[in-house]
C-alpha cells in the first residue's frame, strides 16, 4: 500500500534517524535480503530446465515446488502480495502438468524466463546492495563529524574550528539525508520490481510453451490465454503504480533537498526553552568508564517513559530502564572541557551518569524535564499546568546574589520577613505542617558564597587567623580558646548557600532552604562549590578555608537554634542561627534568624551529634559536677578531649584541587 511504501521516504525528514526509523528499515533491508536469496534460487531453478534437459521433467517439478516456496516465505512487507501468491500457485500447477517440455524451447526459454530474472537480479538487488554501502559509508561519516563537533571546546572556543566543523556536520548530515533517500526509493521500488520480476519470467516462460506445444493441449490453450492475459494486465497494472509512485519519490525528494543547510546545522536553535516539559527524547552522549581513570563517550537514543530515563541502544527492538527518576537530582556540570554536560544522580547517591546535549536549548530542556520529573507531578491529574505552575513559583522564589545584602524596600512583603510576621497559634502548636510562606518569605535572596572584604582578610592574616564575626562576635567572645579545649571536631563540607528565615523554633525551616537553595542552583546553573572545615567545638562552630586558614564564618553555640540533616539526602545539613536586628532604630533590635546549608563528606547526622554533644557541653558547664559526670560517661582523648569521630578532612591542606568542586546534592 502507499502507506508502507512512502513511510521510510517520509520518516528520513525527521531528525537523523531515531531508533524507530531505523527499525523500519531493518524490516525493508532484511525484506530484501529475503528477496535476494529468494530470487537466487529461483533463477537457479529456471536455469536448471534450462540446461538440463535430460532432467526436464525433474527440473520443472522442482521450479514447481519452488514456486510454492513464495508464501512460505512469510515477508514482512508481505501486503499486496496475494494476487502474485494466487498467480504463483497456479503457476506452479500448470508447470507441475507440463512436466515433459521439447529441448527446442531452450532458446526462448533463455530469452523470456532466464533473462528478465538474471537482469532483475544484476541491475535492482545490486542497486540496493550497493546503495546499502554507500549509506552505511555516509552515516560513519556523520557519526564521525558529531564525535568531532561534540569535542569542541567551551573554553578555548575557536571561532575557525567551530565554523569547519559546523559545516563538516552539515555536509555529512546533507550527504546521509540524499543517501538515505536514494537507498529508500530504491527500496520503496524494489516492493513492485519484485512483483513484476517474480511474474515476468513465468509468463514468458508459459508463453513459449504454449506457441511451441499447442497439439493435444488445445482444451488447455483456451483456459491459459484468459489466465495469462490477466497476469500480463496485472504486471502492467503493478508498472503503472509503479512508474507513478516513482515521480511522487522524485518530487518528494527535490523538496526535501532543497531545504536550507541550517537545517542540518546543530546548536542552532532559536526558539525559546520550553521549561514544563514532563516528556523528553532523544540523542545523548554519554560518558562510561573504560577503566581506572579512563572515559568514552557513547551517543544513545535517551527517551523519559513513567517517571524513568530509558535507553535504547542501536539494533534494539525496545528501550530499556536506566535510571528511576522519582526524587532524583540533575544539575549541570563541567566535564572533561564539553559543552551542554549535565549529571542526574539517584535520590541515594549511589548511581549518576554524566550526559551531554547537542545544543544549549536540549541541554536546559533535559534539565528541566528530570527536574520536573524527579518531583512526580506526572503523576498528578494536569501535569502539564502543575509543571508550569511550579517552575514560575521557582523562578519568583529562587534570586540568587554573590554576597550579603539587605531586602530592598520594593521586595514584595518586606515586613513578613521578620519574625515578629509569624504567630505561634495553637493550631500550629497542635501540630499543623506550616505552609512555605510562613518559613520563609517568597522572594528572599540567597547568598550562594561568603565573600571577605579584603581588609579583613589582611586583618585576619595579621591576627594569626582569627577575625571578627560580622554577625555580632567580640572580642571578649573569641577569647575563650581555653573552654574549647574539650571539644574539637573537624568535619570537610561543601557551603551551598544561605538565607533569612522567619523563625527559629521549627526543623521544617531547615527542609524549605534546602529546597530553595537546591532549585535555586538547578534553575541558574549554580554548580560550583568551595570546600571548607566546619570546626565544632564546646563554645561555638566555625567555618574555616582549609588553605589560608581565615575564619569565613563563626558563631557561637547560643546562636545556633535550630540544627538538622536532610530526611532523604544524609549529606545534607543546615543550621540556623539567630541574630539581632537594629534596622528598625530598637536600642534591643528585633530577633532575625539566617539558614545555613552544607553538603557534608560524611553523614549530616554525625555533625548534628557534635553540635548537640557541644550545647550539652555548654550546659554542663554551669555545673561543675554534671561536667564531671558527663566526662565520666563519654570517651577522652589523651589529652582529655571528647573522642567522637575521626578527622573528616583527610589531606586537604595542599594544592588547588579543593577549590570549585562540583556538589552532588
Amino acid at each position: 500500500s502507499k502507506t508502507v511504501c512512502t513511510f521510510l521516504l517520509e520518516e528520513s525528514a525527521c531528525e537523523c534517524f531515531v531508533p524507530q526509523t531505523r527499525s523500519l528499515l531493518s524490516v525493508f533491508e532484511e525484506d530484501a535480503g529475503m528477496l535476494t536469496d529468494y530470487t537466487n534460487q529461483l533463477l537457479q531453478s529456471m536455469q536448471r530446465v534450462f540446461g538440463a534437459q535430460s532432467e526436464m521433467g525433474l527440473a520443472t517439478e522442482q521450479l514447481s515446488r519452488q514456486l510454492l516456496e513464495y508464501e512460505k516465505k512469510n515477508f514482512a512487507l508481505g501486503k499486496g502480495d496475494e494476487e502474485v501468491i494466487t498467480t504463483l500457485q497456479n503457476f506452479a500447477k500448470t508447470v507441475g502438468e507440463l512436466n515433459s517440455l521439447h529441448s527446442e524451447l531452450a532458446n526462448q526459454m533463455a530469452d523470456s524466463m532466464v533473462f528478465p530474472l538474471i537482469q532483475f537480479r544484476e541491475k535492482d538487488l545490486t542497486e540496493i546492495s550497493t546503495l546499502k554501502e554507500i549509506f552505511g559509508i555516509a552515516t560513519d561519516e556523520h557519526e564521525a563529524a558529531m564525535v568531532k563537533y561534540s569535542r569542541l571546546p567551551k573554553k578555548k572556543e575557536n571561532e575557525k574550528l567551530k565554523a569547519d566543523l559546523v559545516k563538516e556536520v552539515a555536509y555529512t548530515r546533507r550527504k546521509q539525508h540524499q543517501a538515505s533517500l536514494q537507498y529508500y526509493c530504491a527500496l520503496n521500488a524494489l516492493q513492485y520490481r519484485k512483483r513484476v520480476a517474480m511474474l515476468e519470467p513465468m509468463l514468458g516462460y508459459t508463453q513459449a510453451q504454449t506457441s511451441f506445444f499447442k497439439k493435444g493441449i488445445e482444451l488447455v490453450s483456451k483456459k491459459m490465454d484468459s489466465f495469462l492475459s490477466s497476469v500480463s494486465n496485472m504486471t502492467q497494472s503493478i508498472q503503472a503504480q509503479l512508474d507513478s509512485e516513482a515521480e511522487g519519490m522524485r518530487v518528494s525528494q527535490r523538496e526535501l533537498l532543497s531545504v536550507e543547510d541550517t537545517v542540518y546545522m546543530p546548536d542552532k536553535d532559536c526558539e525559546p526553552v520550553n521549561r514544563t516539559l514532563i516528556q523528553k527524547a532523544g540523542y545523548l552522549n554519554i560518558r562510561n568508564k573504560t577503566g581506572l581513570v579512563t572515559t568514552a563517550w557513547d551517543r544513545l537514543y535517551f527517551f523519559t517513559q513513567g517517571g524513568n530515563l530509558m535507553c535504547q541502544p542501536r539494533g534494539a527492538v525496545a528501550g530499556g530502564m536506566v535510571l528511576d527518576l522519582d526524587n532524583s537530582s540533575v544539575m549541570a556540570v563541567e566535564c572533561e572541557d564539553r559543552r551542554y554536560c549535565f549529571q542526574i544522580t539517584s535520590p541515594s547517591g549511589k548511581t549518576s551518569m554524566i550526559l551531554q546535549a547537542e545544543s544549549k536549548k536540549e541541554y536546559e530542556e533535559w534539565i528541566c524535564t528530570v527536574n520536573n520529573i524527579s518531583r512526580q507531578i506526572y503523576l498528578t491529574d494536569n501535569p502539564e499546568a502543575v509543571a508550569i505552575r511550579l517552575n514560575q513559583t521557582a523562578i519568583q522564589a529562587v534570586t540568587p546574589i554573590t554576597s550579603f545584602e539587605k531586602r530592598q524596600e520594593g521586595s514584595p512583603n518586606p515586613d513578613r520577613a521578620k519574625p515578629g510576621g509569624v504567630h505561634t497559634t495553637g493550631s500550629q502548636k497542635s501540630g499543623a505542617a506550616p505552609e512555605p510562606e510562613d518559613l520563609i518569605a517568597p522572594g528572599t535572596p540567597i547568598q550562594f558564597d561568603i565573600m571577605l572584604p579584603a581588609s579583613e582578610f589582611q586583618d585576619q592574616n595579621r591576627a594569626g587567623g582569627r577575625r571578627t564575626n560580622p554577625f555580632g562576635e567580640t572580642e571578649d567572645d573569641c577569647s575563650t580558646e581555653s573552654d574549647d579545649s574539650l571539644l574539637q571536631q573537624v568535619f570537610a563540607v561543601r557551603f551551598l548557600g544561605s538565607m533569612a528565615v522567619r523563625c527559629g523554633n521549627n526543623q521544617e525551616v531547615i527542609y524549605e532552604a534546602m529546597r530553595q537553595v537546591l532549585a535555586a542552583r538547578a534553575i541558574h546553573n549554580i554548580f560550583r562549590t568551595t570546600e571548607s572545615h566546619l570546626m565544632v567545638t564546646s563554645s561555638s562552630i566555625r567555618l574555616i578555608d582549609p588553605q589560608t586558614q581565615v575564619t569565613r564564618l563563626s558563631f557561637q553555640l547560643g546562636e545556633v537554634c535550630q540544627f538538622a540533616a536532610h530526611q532523604e539526602n544524609g549529606r545534607l545539613m543546615g543550621f540556623v542561627v539567630e541574630g539581632r536586628d537594629w534596622s528598625d532604630g530598637d536600642e534591643e533590635g528585633e530577633p532575625s534568624f539566617s539558614a545555613f546549608v552544607f553538603e557534608s563528606n560524611t553523614e549530616g547526622e554525625k555533625i548534628c551529634y557534635t553540635i548537640n554533644l557541644a550545647k550539652d557541653i555548654t550546659e554542663a558547664k554551669k555545673d561543675p559536677e554534671a561536667l564531671a559526670q558527663l566526662m565520666k560517661n563519654m570517651p577522652l582523648t589523651n589529652d582529655g578531649k571528647f573522642l567522637l569521630l575521626e578527622p573528616e578532612t583527610g589531606d586537604t591542606t595542599d594544592g588547588a584541587g579543593q577549590e570549585d568542586l562540583e556538589s552532588e546534592a
